[in-house]
C-alpha cells in the first residue's frame, strides 16, 4: 500500500453506506407500487440508487401504467418511509467505529449524499452523530447528481484535498461511478439491495465499514 497516494480525507455517502435506508427505500418503495399494483424490483430500485430524489422517481414513472407526477409520489413515498424509520432503522455494520478509528487519526470526513439535506439532518441527529460532519453536501448543492462526479469535486475542495487524495465509500454503482469520474479513491460496500451493480471501476469491494483493509488504506498512508 505504500505506493498508494495518502489519503488526507473520506467521503461518505449516506443511504445503504452509514444506515440501511435502503431496505427502508425498498420496502416503501414496494408499498407506493403495491397501491397501484405493481411490486419493487432489482431494475427499478438499480435505475433510482444513488440518484437524487425528482431523477430517481422520474425513473420509477417509466414503469407505471399511466403517468403520474414523480414529485408527488416522492411525497407519497416519503410518507410511508418515515413511518417504517423507527421499526426498521439501523446504523450499518462498523460505522461508529470508523468514526472513531477516523477521529483517532485526525483524518477529516464528509458526507455527500444525493438526498435531501432536511433529510440527511435528520438522520445524523437520530444517532447525535451530525456534530461529527463539519461537512456535509447535499442534492441542493449541486447542479449535477450523481453519476456526475461534481459531488465528489465540490466534497474534495471543501476538505481541502486533492481527489485523489480522498477515499469514497459507496453502496451504489451510480455512486462509484460518481467518486471514480471524480477521480478519487473508491472503496464500494454493495449490500443485498445494490450488488447486483457493476463495481469494477472501484480499487475493491469491501463486505463492511470495517475491512482490514479500509483500515490499513487509513493507517498506512496517512500523510
Amino acid at each position: 500500500m505504500s505506493q498508494l497516494p495518502p489519503i488526507q480525507a473520506v467521503a461518505f455517502d449516506l443511504d445503504g453506506i452509514m444506515f440501511n435506508t435502503e431496505h427502508v427505500f425498498f420496502l416503501s418503495g414496494d408499498a407506493l407500487l403495491q397501491r397501484r399494483g405493481k411490486k419493487m424490483t432489482p431494475d427499478i430500485l438499480r435505475g433510482m440508487m444513488g440518484r437524487r430524489a425528482h431523477e430517481g422517481f422520474e425513473h420509477l414513472t417509466q414503469f407505471l401504467d399511466k403517468p403520474e407526477d414523480p414529485l408527488e409520489l416522492w411525497e407519497e413515498s416519503q410518507e410511508i418511509f418515515r413511518s417504517l424509520l423507527d421499526q426498521h432503522l439501523k446504523p450499518m455494520e462498523g460505522l461508529f467505529e470508523l468514526l472513531d478509528f477516523l477521529e483517532e487519526l485526525d483524518i477529516p470526513k464528509g458526507v455527500a449524499t444525493s438526498s435531501p439535506r432536511p433529510y440527511l439532518e435528520s438522520l445524523l441527529s437520530r444517532f447525535d452523530i451530525i456534530h461529527r460532519f463539519p461537512i456535509s453536501l447535499t442534492a441542493e448543492d449541486v447542479t449535477h447528481g450523481k453519476p456526475h462526479p461534481e459531488i465528489y469535486l465540490t466534497a474534495a475542495e471543501k476538505m481541502g484535498v486533492s481527489p485523489k487524495n480522498m477515499l469514497v465509500l459507496e453502496d451504489s454503482e451510480t455512486g462509484t461511478r460518481s467518486g471514480v469520474a471524480a477521480g478519487a479513491y473508491v472503496v464500494s460496500i454493495p449490500h443485498e439491495f445494490s450488488n447486483y451493480g457493476d463495481f469494477s471501476s472501484a480499487k475493491f469491494v469491501a463486505e463492511r465499514l470495517t475491512d482490514e483493509r479500509i483500515l490499513s488504506l487509513l493507517a498506512e498512508n496517512r500523510g
